[in-house]
This record gives C-alpha cells, sequence and structure tokens, in this order.
C-alpha cells in the first residue's frame, strides 16, 4: 500500500522504512517567522545592521560595507539593539497555520541567521573571527544573550503556529574548512546553539539544521547536540563517510552537486543522472535521505527536470 507523501517524510526522517526517497521536503509547508533578520530591500535589518541590494545577487540583499552597529566588542552591550518580541503580530502568523491541513503537511518554521551568522553581521566578519580568538570570553557573553534572544523567539514562535520541525540557519563553514578552530566553536558557538536546540527539543520541535561549508570536524557534536536533520549537505564533506558514522542517529537533506555539477558549465543531463544516482546509493540505505541540490541558486531548467527524473528512477526503495 502506497502512504503518503507526509508519512514517507516521516518515515525518511526517522529512518523506519520509507517507500521512496523524497524529492525535497514533500509535503512540508514553511511558515516564514515573522521577524525576518534579512530584509528583502536595502536598509537596516531587525538588529539595525545595514544591507545592501543588488539584483544579481543570490537573495538581492548582502550585508552594507561598514553597516554593522557594534563598532567595537567592549561595546556590545551598550550597542546591541534587540528586536522587540511584543511588536511581532504572532496573531497573524496563527491565523495561517490555523488554515494548514495537518492530515496532509507538516508545517516547518524558519529561524535564519544563527548566532555565527548574526555576530559577524553585528561586529563585521574581519572583526568578529578576530574576536572569537582574542577575545572569546566577551563572545561567550554576547552570543549568550543573542542565544537568549533566540529562544524566546522560538517559544513564541511554536506557541503561535506549532511547527512539527524548524529549519535553523548558521553557516558555519567555508568550502575547506570551519570559520573558526573546532575548540573555539565548541566553547562558543556550540555551546550557546546546545541551549537553543535544547528549546526546541523541549517544546517537541524537531531540529533542521542549515549550514554551508564543510562542518566535518564538528558534525558530531551537531549530532550529540540533537540535530535530527542537516541541509544542504554540500559535497565539500565527505557525505558517504559522514552517513557510515551517522546515518542511524541523523537525517540528510540535499548533497547533489550543486557546485560541479547541477550549475557547471557544459553539465548534462547524463553527469545530472549519474550525480543523483551516485548520491542514492550513497546515502539512501535504511532511509534518512532526502535528495536535493546541496544549495538553492537557480539551475537549467533541463537539468532540474534530469534530476527529478533521476530521483524517481532510483528512489525506490525496495521493502
Amino acid at each position: 500500500m502506497t502512504i503518503s507523501k507526509k508519512e514517507n517524510l516521516l518515515r525518511t526522517i526517522r529512518r523506519e522504512n520509507p517507500q521512496w526517497v523524497p524529492n525535497g521536503m514533500e509535503s512540508v509547508i514553511t511558515l516564514p517567522s515573522p521577524l525576518a533578520e534579512r530584509p528583502a530591500a536595502a536598509g537596516p535589518d531587525v538588529f539595525g545592521v545595514m544591507w545592501d541590494f543588488d539584483p544579481k545577487a543570490e537573495g538581492g540583499t548582502y550585508p552594507a560595507h561598514n553597516g554593522h552597529t557594534i563598532t567595537d566588542i567592549s561595546l556590545w552591550r551598550e550597542q546591541l539593539r534587540l528586536p522587540d518580541l511584543d511588536a511581532v503580530d504572532w496573531d497573524a502568523l496563527k491565523k495561517r497555520a490555523d488554515e494548514i491541513d495537518r492530515s496532509e503537511h507538516l508545517v516547518m518554521g524558519f529561524v535564519e541567521m544563527g548566532l555565527f551568522e548574526r555576530s559577524y553581521l553585528l561586529l563585521g566578519m574581519e572583526e568578529a573571527l578576530i574576536c572569537y580568538l582574542t577575545e572569546t570570553e566577551e563572545m561567550k557573553a554576547l552570543l549568550h544573550v543573542l542565544a537568549d534572544y533566540k529562544i524566546e523567539l522560538i517559544e513564541r514562535y511554536v506557541c503561535a503556529c506549532k511547527p512539527d520541525l524548524i529549519w535553523y540557519g548558521d553557516d558555519w563553514g567555508t568550502q575547506d574548512n570551519l570559520f573558526m578552530p573546532a575548540d573555539i566553536w565548541r566553547e562558543t558557538i556550540g555551546a550557546e546553539t546546545k541551549r537553543i536546540y535544547d528549546c526546541m527539543k523541549r517544546l517537541g520541535v524537531m531540529i533542521n539544521q542549515h549550514s554551508c561549508g564543510k562542518i566535518e570536524l564538528i558534525f558530531g557534536d551537531m549530532v550529540e547536540m540533537g540535530a535530527q536533520m542537516f541541509n544542504p549537505c554540500q559535497p565539500c564533506n565527505d557525505l558517504a563517510r559522514l552517513k557510515r558514522e551517522y546515518g542511524d542517529k541523523i537525517c540528510f537533506i540535499g548533497g547533489i552537486d550543486s557546485q560541479h555539477v547541477l550549475n557547471y558549465p557544459g553539465a548534462t543531463p547524463e553527469t545530472v543522472d549519474a550525480e543523483v544516482r551516485k548520491r542514492i546509493e550513497e546515502m539512501a540505505h535504511g532511509g534518512g535521505y532526502i535528495a536535493a541540490p546541496s544549495h538553492s541558486v537557480p539551475y537549467d531548467p533541463v537539468l532540474l527536470r534530469a534530476m527529478n527524473e533521476a530521483i524517481a528512477n532510483y528512489g525506490i526503495i525496495k521493502q
């Protein structure tokens, strides 16, 4: 008997004998936070950080040069301006959530700009990276306050729309490594992110952690902290090894190579087909794999069609 897309997705996440490899987050409806930390147009975000706009930039907006609000880490207590959660129209979010058929759909919350991203937006990237190494105690204190804010945001979010899972975004890696030594990450970002995870677990919400970049050095920490899903699984990580070592504890989402296949000059439907087949063979055994690109950028419709066909062809799981 064929099960619903919602049931199959839940089985995939829980690694409980799904019938097929989902093509993306099938059956999921995303309810973005009413506090958008990345503005859609040029101007300040909810923390007062300035953003510029370029229609050719991915997502349109990007942090403005010298648009950060904290001029020196020693002044963060005076210069940090937290958003006013009391000013948010939570009733509007609740109304949208009430219109969703929960028998057919899962609801996913969207919490962007995690602790690392927000810290470098507030301080500027270069200054933040220096401060993580030279002013670690001050960064820990700043992150603790930011985590308190995130926790209250999530509590109100869950109260308003009761999501099944939350996409929590924080890019921890570059193409080659973490942005900082792993022990510094654990002492600062990891410790405070665990408090945010603990909040979501206490509220009964599944954790879908987003991080671009190569984060293998702290992947086990993320799993141990309680992440139940990881996206977008960029292939700069050894995804096959991570599946072997952690596949009984976490669900992988993504992995179909954007950089070297889907968005690569000269890519063909045949190379896309081979990439999808490789990822499914590496990642789908035992459940715990949702097929999707390793980044969200515009793709050639011909290549997208080849990807979708390949997921359908190779994604049927033998019972």
